[in-house]
């Protein structure tokens, strides 16, 4: 997909000044938060540990070794971050491949945005050989860049991913729209400077003065992500 992206100021028909959309994988347009949940798990189990239901809030939205790093240190499982990160991602996959089903509305969504030429980029946490996988379902059409997690010395909760994104892209993050579902993510986003919708799916996301939370991203099309960023658009200082 080509598209040029608006010159700063430049507004567009629709008088927002909206340049790129930069989206969340994991849980925003694939339903698979319970995949990881279920590797995590699985690969517990097979070390003889349980993992307690409230770990999966903490765990949920953030790069693999801050998540393998709790759940081994909550266990006290006998393996380390890496050799953890390489299983977890192994069984990831096959799930993967089983089928994978992209959430309620994110076909449709993902079809707007390049039917108009919007600039549009993944943006995950998950390392690359999972996006690249998940991209088959997705449609790697629809988007003009990935950023995967394992890519940056940073990745969420930092605002790494999605300034590398916006500049890739060569926009302004704050006139880029972001969708995420988790805090981890809408805190990556928000430090980055990003207009924010949350569609949460794990855990609640609290609706904040400059972030708008919705209940499922049927209610995201491009004219809600356009009027997130509005014509005349003001520092956010």
């Amino acid at each position: 997909m080509t598209s040029s992206i608006p010159a700063l100021g430049t507004l567009t028909a629709e008088g927002s000044s909206l340049q790129a959309v930069l989206l969340d994988m994991d849980g925003t347009l694939v339903d698979t938060e319970g995949f990881w949940w279920d590797a995590e798990s699985e690969a517990f189990a097979e070390l003889g540990h349980v993992l307690k239901d409230e770990w999966r809030e903490v765990v949920v939205g953030g790069p693999m070794t801050r998540s393998a790093g709790f759940l081994i240190e909550a266990t006290a499982a006998d393996i380390t971050i890496e050799e953890l990160t390489v299983l977890l991602n192994d069984k990831f996959i096959e799930r993967l491949r089983r089928g994978v089903q992209l959430v309620p509305g994110a076909r449709r969504l993902l079809a707007e945005l390049s039917l108009h030429g919007v600039p549009t980029a993944l943006v995950s946490a998950s390392h690359r050989t999972v996006v690249d996988e998940m991209l088959v379902s997705l449609g790697k059409e629809h988007f003009d860049l990935t950023v995967a997690g394992d890519e940056l010395t940073r990745t969420k909760p930092h605002p790494d991913p999605y300034l590398t994104a916006a500049s890739r892209l060569g926009a302004d993050p704050a006139r880029c729209a972001v969708v995420e579902d988790t805090v981890t993510g809408v805190a990556s986003a928000e430090a980055a400077g990003c207009r924010v919708v949350a569609v949460p799916s794990v855990a609640p996301i609290e609706a904040v003065p400059g972030r708008t939370v919705v209940e499922s991203l049927e209610e995201v099309n491009l004219a809600f992500l356009r009027s997130m960023v509005p014509v005349a658009h003001q520092s956010l200082s």
